[in-house]
């Protein structure tokens, strides 16, 4: 008992101590250990991008151009294709190859074909990259081949000649390309105007004139020349034996003036020549131009066909030959007003010299107008004894060149082929020369132009 109540004692003075004494300072918190970090993840690797592959290559791996990529290889255009460019391809695919008729392709194939397929190749491509924005601003587009396609835009389509685009903007390392469903032909190379008309099959009279008169080399020249081209059936509708007299060599100068008077110097194309009342041709004469209604007349031959086109110029198909005029002498001839100066031209024998080549301007006094003349005057002219007299009045009614009126009423003054001078004046709507009136202007003639006047000139003594 006292065991026990000494070792309690003991445990109370230990507590009553402990509860006294200062508080123990805590033991400092062990500051955590980093935690060990992982090597870093690696940054994954950045995926390569593939590198757009060329023409040819793009075009091999589709699929779709199987025939394309065939043609290229055989026509020796891979390495062209594959070149720096950059080049624009409007790309048919097998499905339009396929739409040519049969053996086309087989037979492009063949090497003596290849020299034709590269034109066909060349065709479909441009110079430059051309993405489909850009395309559609345009009308034409020119290709290697040198030739141009045309684009056009239709309800949302875009085509390139009758080439619907059906894909667009494959762009390549070299270039773009631009899917079309059907393979595009270039046009054959355009012939001269002769070869144009041996080609046609209509025109066998005309380029057999053309070959007797010595103009095939004129018509097959740099020119441009228009020309109204009469068919075989227009040349039918001359007199019997026409075209064979005019064959023969005695009348060939007269059969190379009758082809010259259908040719007009430049490529006046249909819309211009609606636009025209006449036009010079090359023989010198002009011919005149009638629009009546949807008709178009080339003095009294009707344009059946409009603007075939040539190397070298332009042709319009007429109905019928048209017939220059004569040279002066002969109009006058034929006029029937002019008897008294013809007679008298025979008479001073000036017949030959404005028959002649000229060109001359005359000034042509009426049969009434020798007529004014106090009488007796005309026979006292015609007499040998008076003939280099007659010759003189004769010849001061021509002036050298062909002046239209347009120019005339521009002048002061002409030189006669007389010597002297005629004046020319102005009073009001009225022209004279001297105190004669012009009545009449612009009679044109193979060699020049007539006026007719109603007065005869008399040169000052």
């Amino acid at each position: 008992m006292k065991r026990l109540t000494f070792l309690s004692l003991i445990i109370v003075a230990a507590l009553v101590l402990g509860a006294c004494a200062p508080a123990a300072t805590p033991a400092p918190t062990m500051a955590p250990k980093a935690t060990e970090t992982s090597a870093p993840t690696a940054m994954p690797k950045p995926t390569e991008t593939l590198q757009p592959k060329d023409i040819v290559d793009t075009a091999v791996a589709d699929g779709r151009f199987t025939t394309l990529v065939a043609a290229v290889t055989a026509a020796g255009l891979v390495d062209t294709l594959k070149g720096e460019g950059p080049f624009t391809v409007f790309a048919p695919t097998d499905d339009a190859f396929a739409k040519l008729p049969a053996m086309t392709v087989e037979n492009l194939l063949k090497p003596e074909n290849i020299e034709q397929l590269k034109s066909i190749l060349l065709y479909h491509v441009v110079a430059g990259k051309v993405m489909a924005a850009d395309v559609t601003k345009l009308e034409s587009a020119e290709t290697v081949l040198g030739k141009s396609v045309t684009i056009k835009l239709d309800m949302g389509n875009v085509y390139i000649n009758d080439a619907k685009v059906v894909l667009t903007d494959i762009e390549t390392s070299n270039g773009v390309i631009h899917v079309i469903d059907t393979v595009l032909l270039p046009p054959a190379d355009q012939l001269d105007i002769v070869d144009t008309a041996v080609a046609d099959g209509r025109f066998t009279t005309l380029v057999a004139a053309v070959t007797a008169a010595g103009l095939v080399d004129t018509l097959k020249g740099e020119g441009p020349f228009t020309v109204f081209a009469p068919t075989d059936d227009a040349f039918a509708k001359l007199p019997a034996g026409t075209v064979e007299s005019l064959l023969k060599p005695e009348n060939l100068e007269q059969l190379k003036n009758i082809l010259l008077y259908h040719v007009v110097a430049g490529k006046v194309m249909a819309a211009d020549v609606v636009k025209l009342e006449k036009a010079a041709t090359v023989l010198g004469p002009s011919v005149k131009i009638t629009v009546d209604g949807s008709k178009v007349m080339i003095n009294d031959a009707e344009v059946l066909i409009t603007d075939i086109e040539t190397s070298n110029g332009v042709i319009h198909v007429i109905d019928t030959v048209i017939l220059p005029p004569a040279d002066i002498v002969d109009t006058a001839g034929a006029d029937g007003r002019f008897t008294t100066l013809v007679a008298a031209l025979q008479a001073a024998d000036l017949v030959d010299a404005l028959k002649a080549a000229g060109p001359f301007t005359v000034f042509a006094p009426t049969d009434d107008a020798f007529a004014k003349l106090p009488a007796g005057t005309v026979e006292s002219l015609l007499k040998p004894e008076n003939l280099e007299q007659l010759k003189s009045i004769l010849l001061y009614h021509v002036v050298s060149g062909k002046v239209m009126a347009a120019d005339v009423i521009k002048l002061t003054s002409a030189v006669t082929l007389q010597g002297s001078d005629v004046t020319i004046k102005i009073d009001g709507d009225k022209v004279y020369i001297n105190d004669a009136q012009v009545i009449i202007t612009d009679i044109e003639t193979l060699n020049g132009v007539i006026h007719v006047i109603d007065m005869v000139l008399l040169p000052a003594k």
